[in-house]
């Protein structure tokens, strides 16, 4: 029986083909980017004051600087400065330059404080949905629903756009994710108000994870088992350099419309593209469709200059099925390893995406330069996607990734403790703890897509990642109100999550150099895949000259070698011809 990991050896692991569509997609993982966390350009929150009618012409006829401005006439440091004004007339001709509020005070009282009822004045050169839609003060909550919303979609999709891609296929739900997700990024750059801004990023979330899942999905079932775990971690290392190129877009296009319009443009391009992109052989196959699958099967060996095998005719599931396999929500917890492998992973995307984000919000209310510091977090990602890729093949999965939860949450724990006047290692450490958990970010994602089988595994994906989007709609309101108790609150709740979670990852079953499994059977047996394997034990026969006395004499003598390993025959071995394989 010939399988798609069969014929890969013949034809290509990872050849002309597989090179060509790994780029295409990798450009579809950079612009999913801007949508993940395009958040902190497109609603960047500015030095702000209450916007005071005469102020400005009482400054220009007083020659202030912008200082003086902001002294004679804004309150106090902190909330008040940005929230609250005093309530003068700053139009009455009997104000002085020096100090106008001193002939305004009686009896040393303080001048009554009120709210801005004539908007904000922003000190920033360029545009956000914060500064357009005044997301301040007692509206500042906004921002963060904002977030939420693309999160929610995220959630919600994944449960749909799983379901489309295992049902109707990879390529299907390529194309129809993508276009969508371009079409409603340009509606978000040209929403009149905030109500249309948040449903349009709540739609184009339905289906931007989708896309990018697809993509990822897609590519991991292109290539051989040899190159499947590189492949997966460079097209997530390709949403690293989205990051990286985002933070140079915004710093050329200040404005929040005109950077909208540029990271949702160029993704209509790529339809174009995708539209040659073949549907996955694993999945055809999977759904009975085996002409179809062994003539891309062909294809892909024609553009690796290689020869498909005689018995190409022959590819099939590595365990044949005798119908058609539909995906259901309730194989993810049919069987008892599938359901543990689906509650923890579960639990996995959800630590991963809480302490990722909340790290960023958590660094980020220190202040700084917006755009240095999101670059210097975005290429902290970069040696930890080599850090995998020198560590995986070692020593496999489930260490590393136990060993970058643990370390996540032991950063965060050693963060509380640090002074305030030490911010230098407070970024370093939380650097750590950020290289930690975007290990854990990436290698979740290929586990993930190991321990499932074919007709099941984009479904499987799907719902255990949706715990990662509902992380991200509770982090910006854990992360901003634990900080109002104690700014090391959510620093406890980081650690304890990473801590768990290293805990949990040693449950899963190494996945390293195992065959993608392509039916529940074979991901329940991944356990008994992951343990050492027996010794082998060869008995010399001559099948030929075989007669009862030889075969109870040689039976006589394999019992004997196995009762020296320690183990008896019905212990786990299996009589095949002349020899015993270990199950």
């Amino acid at each position: 029986m010939l399988t798609v990991d069969d014929v890969l050896k013949q034809v290509g692991e990872f050849g002309w083909f597989q090179k060509q569509t790994f780029l295409i997609l990798c450009l579809l993982s950079a612009a999913f980017a801007p949508i993940y966390v395009g958040i902190v350009f497109l609603a960047f929150t500015p030095d702000h004051r209450c916007r005071s009618p005469g102020v400005a012409e009482l400054s220009r006829r007083c020659g202030w600087s912008l200082a003086e401005e902001l002294n004679y006439t804004v309150p106090g440091p902190g909330p008040e400065s940005q929230c609250l004004r005093y309530e003068v007339d700053w139009n009455q001709s009997t104000l002085g330059c020096l100090d106008p509020l001193a002939s305004l005070a009686t009896n040393g009282s303080p001048l009554p404080l009120g709210p801005c009822e004539q908007g904000w004045v922003y000190d920033t050169p360029g545009s956000s949905i914060v500064t357009e839609f005044n997301l301040v003060c007692d509206d500042s909550w906004k921002v963060d629903l904002f977030q939420s919303c693309v999160n929610l979609g995220f959630f919600l999709g994944s449960l749909g756009v799983g379901y489309i891609a295992d049902r109707f296929g990879r390529k299907v739900c390529l194309l129809a994710t993508t276009l969508a997700c371009a079409s409603l990024g340009v509606l978000t750059a040209v929403a009149p108000d905030y109500t249309s801004l948040l449903i349009f990023r709540l739609l184009q979330g339905l289906v931007s994870k989708g896309s990018w899942m697809a993509g990822y999905t897609l590519i991991t079932e292109f290539v051989g088992l040899g190159y499947r775990r590189t492949v997966a971690i460079l097209y997530q290392m390709a949403f690293t350099v989205g990051l990286v190129l985002l933070s140079g877009l915004a710093y050329i296009l200040p404005h929040w419309r005109w950077l909208q319009l540029a990271v949702s443009l160029p993704i209509f391009l790529l339809l174009f593209r995708f539209w040659f992109v073949p549907e996955s052989p694993r999945w055809l196959l999977s759904q009975k469709r085996n002409t179809e699958a062994i003539k891309i099967m062909d294809h892909i060996a024609q553009k690796n200059g290689k020869l498909p095998p005689a018995d190409l005719k022959m590819l099939s599931l590595e365990e044949d099925v005798t119908e058609k396999l539909s995906p259901s929500f309730i194989d993810l917890f049919r069987t008892p390893n599938l359901r543990k492998y689906t509650f923890i992973l579960m639990y996995l995307w959800f630590t991963s995406s809480v302490v990722y984000q909340g790290l960023i919000m958590h660094v980020g209310a220190t202040g700084g330069n917006l755009y240095l510091d999101f670059l210097y977090s975005a290429l902290v990602e970069f040696p930890a996607g080599f850090i995998i890729l020198v560590t995986i093949d070692r020593f496999g999965r489930r260490y590393p990734l136990a060993t970058s939860n643990l370390a996540a949450g032991l950063a965060c724990f050693l963060m509380i403790f640090i002074p305030h006047d030490l911010p230098w290692l407070n970024i370093m450490v939380a650097c750590v703890g950020r290289m930690g958990i975007t290990i854990v970010f990436q290698m979740v994602c290929l586990v993930n897509a190991e321990l499932f089988p074919t007709f099941i595994r984009n479904l499987g994906m799907m719902v255990c990642s949706s715990l990662c989007d509902l992380g991200g709609v509770l982090t910006p309101f854990l992360v901003f109100r634990l900080m109002e108790v104690w700014q090391g609150s959510p620093l406890i709740l980081f650690a304890a999550l990473g801590l768990v979670a290293g805990g949990m990852t040693l449950l899963l079953p190494e996945t390293k150099g195992v065959t993608l499994p392509e039916t529940i059977e074979d991901a329940e047996n991944l356990q008994r895949k992951a343990k050492p394997k027996e010794n082998k034990i060869y008995l010399q026969v001559q099948t030929s000259e075989l007669n009862t006395q030889a075969a109870e004499r040689d039976a006589s003598q394999g019992t004997a070698q196995q009762k020296i390993l320690g183990k008896a025959p019905e212990e786990g071995f299996r009589w095949r011809g002349c020899c015993f394989f270990s199950l």
